[in-house]
């Protein structure tokens, strides 16, 4: 099966328009159509209901997402493993929760590519039981979690604790929670809201990454708990305001890898580019 019908399929599914995707792929409409009937005979299957006017996913078409995205992200990993020149001998595989991104890592692999030597690195995002599943099957050589991983197998080192600040758009904020974006941070930090804010009312709106929720209210205001590191210049520039009465979470960040990993020297110089963490 080749890498472009899969390709092809993703871009279909995240426009249901073949037009779209074809101006998107910078192919031919005609070419879209034929890619995607080619993998609908290779799997026997069809993956989009065209009986109506709007394009519209099958339920094989929604089960097929998934896992095109791993084999993509699969061949990519094997090209680049397969392909490293000589200047770069190691690839270095990193996987993590879409929010860890946008608190820690960014900076995280400036760091390594500054510092380390012959290393290539490949990115990609995961769920926390994909994200174990890809370190357990070695498709992953560091998985970034919200929490510890307690298999035998994994090692679990804290890199990070984010502290966690209400921030508003408004500077007169009340503490009341009103226009307020909950934020994804984990079953932890939820707890810690629920206990702090019983009489609250609901979140206006709920956002699993912590730079889409920023970017939201820099646009149309409101107020939402963000690590310091994402809005330090914000707030800085009065772009936000600190809501000082309110109080402050934090979350631990960990870095999970296998203990026998080949890599395992590269790994540990790796992290050691992250500040010191008090336990």
């Amino acid at each position: 099966m080749k890498i472009e019908l899969l390709k092809t399929f993703l871009e279909v599914s995240r426009s249901l328009h073949f037009r779209i995707a074809s101006e998107n792929l910078f192919i031919t409409q005609s070419a879209v159509s034929a890619r995607i009937k080619l993998l609908e005979d290779d799997l026997g299957v069809l993956l989009f209901d065209r009986s109506k006017k709007h394009l519209k996913l099958t339920a094989e078409g929604h089960r097929l997402i998934k896992h095109a995205n791993e084999l993509i992200f699969m061949w990519q990993k094997t090209k680049q493993d397969v392909g490293i020149t000589a200047q770069h001998s190691t690839q270095l595989v990193v996987g993590a929760l879409s929010s860890v991104w946008d608190i820690v890592l960014q900076n995280w692999l400036q760091k390594i590519h500054l510092n380390i030597e012959d290393i290539s690195l490949l990115t990609n995002t995961y769920s926390p039981l994909e994200l174990r599943k890809s370190l357990l099957n070695r498709v992953i050589d560091i998985g970034f979690l919200f929490e510890p991983t307690f298999v035998g197998e994994i090692i679990s080192e804290k890199v990070a604790t984010v502290p966690l600040h209400l921030v508003t758009t408004d500077p007169d904020y009340s503490n009341k929670l009103t226009d307020f974006i909950m934020v994804d941070y984990g079953e932890s930090v939820s707890a810690q809201y629920l206990r702090e804010f019983q009489d609250a009312p609901e979140a206006k709106h709920f956002m699993s990454q912590p730079r889409v929720a920023l970017n939201f209210i820099l646009e149309v205001g409101g107020a939402a708990y963000l690590p310091r590191q994402i809005t330090f210049e914000y707030l800085r520039n009065k772009a936000l305001f600190l809501v000082e009465d309110a109080p402050v979470f934090s979350r631990d960040i960990y870095a999970n890898y296998l203990a026998n990993n080949q890599k395992i020297e590269v790994i540990e110089q790796a992290l050691k580019l992250f500040p010191a963490v008090r336990i």
